[in-house]
């Protein structure tokens, strides 16, 4: 790994996923600290909303290196926050874009002289079944996982650890539960399992689990950009874990929504999972099964993160508490 920067000052950056929750929030940042911003765009709404937060559109999708080489040309930084998210769904779909499209960002960084390439990662990379207890970077990713969104975000991490030479510089910034202004998935999807009467707390949800605040995904992307050492990968969260029915309850509560206590035993769920996915496999129903192994391991199973490593070389701190992001929310609804 080559040596850290120290470099703090505004610089020009190309991000993929602007339109989105993370990217959005990053280009919001960049733009307010000075940056110039150019962010894909691979429609008219999307180049709407990137213009709207103050950064260039540039037309393009993460299938075309040609026109992302294009559009990154010029820029010293590039922030590839661009996935594709799901539960359920082909695995061809998550290898094209959350693989594919990686490898088409790297190519089109070397192509367009891009210092350094910031990867938006997840912990979900090291996800394959097991609880994660206290884990680090250390703690290997797991291109084997049985559910394609985290084999594919594994094998994108690790596309662009591998792609740190002379000529790139990589660093990957691997949040944990995203949640805050702007989500698009966690406190919609949980806000309507609970009107729906859909929610149930499965094994009780009382184990511990490490969260990461928008604003603090931000703020360690910005350290990675700036700090991080070429080929690193970093955890950043809210610091200390937190219980996870407190969390949701919490959460959900600063719509105006109280969670319900029914609970689901957690044999009863993996059962249910292993069922339901093996029956929309086997008849390849549309739509995603009532239960996943994904959502099974994320709302049941402690994962919880270590960030000494962010916080000894990327002087990361987080910016905002869940106490005050929770206070944030409830004031915005």
């Amino acid at each position: 790994m080559s040596e850290q920067r120290q470099d703090d000052g505004p610089s020009s950056a190309f991000v993929t996923g602007g339109s989105g929750f993370v990217g959005g929030a990053l280009i919001r940042r960049l733009v307010e600290e000075g940056w110039r911003v150019r962010a894909l765009a691979r429609s008219q709404g999307s180049a709407d909303k990137v213009a709207a937060l103050g950064a260039e559109p540039a037309t393009g999708d993460l299938e075309d290196a040609g026109a992302m080489t294009r559009a990154a040309e010029g820029c010293e930084v590039a922030f590839h926050a661009a996935v594709h998210l799901g539960e359920w769904g082909p695995r061809a779909e998550f290898e094209r874009i959350n693989v594919g499209g990686t490898r088409n960002v790297i190519s089109a960084c070397r192509g367009a002289g891009v210092r350094r390439l910031v990867h938006v990662g997840t912990e979900a990379a090291l996800m394959a079944g097991e609880p994660l207890v206290d884990v680090d970077e250390d703690a290997p990713l797991r291109p084997d996982s049985p559910v394609p969104y985290c084999s594919t975000k594994a094998l994108a991490e690790q596309a662009v650890r591998d792609a740190a030479d002379g000529g790139l510089e990589t660093v990957v910034v691997r949040p944990r539960l995203i949640w805050g202004p702007g989500d698009t998935t966690i406190l919609p999807s949980l806000v309507e399992a609970v009107r729906s009467g859909r929610f149930r707390w499965i094994g009780g949800g009382r184990h511990r689990t490490s969260t990461t605040h928008v604003a603090n995904v931000v703020e360690g992307l910005l350290l990675g950009a700036q700090r991080g050492a070429s080929g690193a990968a970093y955890f950043v969260t809210d610091g200390e874990p937190v219980v996870f029915r407190d969390f949701v309850k919490s959460l959900v509560g600063t719509q105006g929504v109280e969670v319900p206590d029914k609970e689901l035993p957690a044999g009863i769920a993996r059962a249910a999972a292993a069922a339901a996915e093996g029956l929309w496999k086997g008849l390849r129903l549309s739509g995603a099964p009532p239960i996943t192994r994904i959502a099974l391991w994320l709302s049941s199973q402690e994962c919880t993160i270590d960030i000494s490593r962010a916080r000894a070389q990327l002087g990361y701190q987080p910016r905002v508490t869940v106490a005050g992001g929770i206070e944030e929310l409830a004031a915005a609804a």
